[in-house]
């Protein structure tokens, strides 16, 4: 499984996936600029540029998550 996937959707809009969890959604013309550049990149290329994309989506929660998982212990 890759670590991320996506979906056009019919309206244009783009959802992309991390492991399964969409990450975010993009419209207009991020939307079309990102189905450009994605029909050009073989899988390793797209595997960064939607990394790229989705931005640090998971900064800001991994702490929290340990603390939490710490405390059930």
């Amino acid at each position: 499984m890759t670590e991320f996937e996506f979906r056009v959707l019919k309206d244009g809009r783009v959802r992309i996936s991390w492991r399964g969890r969409v990450v975010v959604v993009l419209t207009g013309e991020r939307a079309a600029s990102f189905r450009a550049q994605a029909e050009e990149a073989s899988e390793a290329e797209l595997q960064l540029l939607l990394a790229r994309v989705t931005g640090n989506f998971k900064r800001g929660n991994e702490r929290l998550a340990r603390e939490r998982a710490k405390r059930v212990r």
